[in-house]
């Protein structure tokens, strides 16, 4: 979350952006997206997602642009690359930012570019359970604008450039150089273990059949292993009775999350934005559920979670 408000402070010390500014943002996301942009004074505008990839829908976006909208903030949800020609084109076309939230995909590429090179900056979170986790929090700002990421540097280091010089009301948002050591080590092992997520994706895909459960989309591609624009974060069907298979699957031993269950809409925290919701980020938070999904996980353990989740009975 500090990665993202940092890139939007910066813009705004920079001229382009002012408070009272949109940026539009997905409505099936984790908070912090969200939070990101109202902490800076920004007014954060929900889109509709996609009910096939979770991610923001792209067919939506224009109509929710206003003469007040500076930036698109995308999210790659569950380790998905959500960007496409229209999306540049859109952006383009109005003048504006986009801004990757990367938590979630770091190693994913779309067109042999990885993701937090696509937009015009991106943010990443190197919490534990992310694909590339530091032993605590941390996180990191990319960009090739090298005047947006001076700025960035500044405000991360209590605004200053020079040590007592203090050009910027900045914070305290440095990672710190325990968690940098033990991130430069395990990088050297990001892509070998996002091949892992994907050959246990493709099993999944190949060995779960269930008529209740419906499987993540797939982009089209013959080999779950071989497409490089997903690096699968997450592992999430969805079903109608999620909370029956939630307590199935805890009953025969497998341990299952629900990434998200509360809409940003329906928390108390953004309870002022007064974004309804749509039937089909309801119908996300009321059916997701995700699946056993690491690197570390055997091909025992894998073949047992396909097995138990297609002898899933949805009406027994």
């Amino acid at each position: 979350m500090d990665a993202l408000r940092l890139i939007l402070l910066a813009y705004m010390e920079l001229g382009f952006m002012r408070q009272g500014d949109e940026v539009i943002v997905p409505a099936n996301t984790f908070i912090a997206s969200i939070l990101s942009i109202r902490h800076c004074g920004l007014t954060p505008v929900l889109v509709e997602p996609d009910i096939d990839t979770c991610n923001i829908d792209i067919g939506c976006l224009e109509r929710h642009i206003t003469c007040r909208t500076r930036a698109i903030m995308v999210v790659h949800l569950y380790g998905r690359v959500c960007w496409s020609d229209e999306l540049e084109r859109i952006a383009e076309r109005h003048g504006l930012k986009i801004i990757e939230d990367n938590a979630q995909a770091i190693g994913a590429k779309w067109g042999g570019k990885r993701t937090g090179a696509l937009g015009d900056a991106a943010g990443f979170s190197f919490y534990p359970g992310k694909n590339l986790g530091a032993l605590g929090d941390g996180g990191a700002v990319t960009t090739n604008d090298h005047a947006l990421a001076d700025v960035v540097r500044a405000l991360g280091n209590y605004g200053s450039r020079e040590k007592y010089v203090h050009e910027y009301a900045g914070y305290n948002s440095r990672l710190d150089e325990m968690q940098a050591a033990f991130l430069e080590i395990k990088l050297r092992y990001l892509d070998a273990e996002n091949r892992r997520r994907r050959e246990i994706a493709e099993y999944y895909c190949r060995h779960i059949v269930n008529p209740a459960i419906v499987l993540p989309a797939t982009n089209g591609s013959e080999t779950v292993a071989g497409d490089e624009r997903n690096v699968w974060h997450l592992f999430v069907v969805r079903t109608k009775r999620r909370d029956a298979l939630k307590n199935y699957l805890k009953e025969c031993g497998v341990e299952t999350l629900i990434h998200y269950p509360v809409p940003p809409q329906d928390q108390g925290a953004l309870k002022d934005l007064g974004y309804s919701g749509s039937a089909v980020s309801d119908a996300i938070h009321e059916q997701v559920l995700s699946l056993p999904m690491s690197p570390v996980l055997t091909d025992s353990e894998v073949s047992k979670v396909a097995r138990t989740v297609s002898r899933y009975n949805a009406f027994s």
